[in-house]
């Protein structure tokens, strides 16, 4: 089952207090989605590991397509 916008940015901001987040439905059906996640919980963590960690936030939810790109704070 596909995962509401709304859901999916809460799973996230609860994940990565904090962070700056930008979802985007790439075709309407709340299962292809463009993530950008800027944190410092990514601050020193190659983009490997940061996306671990947000892949591991996600884990049980039903996401067909992601996009995602993620960015430490400045």
């Amino acid at each position: 089952m596909a995962i509401a916008i709304h859901e999916l940015e809460k799973i996230i901001k609860q994940s990565f207090p904090g962070a700056d987040v930008e979802i985007n439905d790439l075709v309407g059906d709340d299962d292809h989605y463009h993530l950008k996640i800027t944190s410092k919980c990514f601050l020193g963590k190659t983009k490997i590991e940061q996306h671990k960690m947000v892949y591991k936030a996600l884990e049980g939810q039903s996401i067909h397509a992601l996009q995602l790109e993620t960015n430490t704070e400045d």
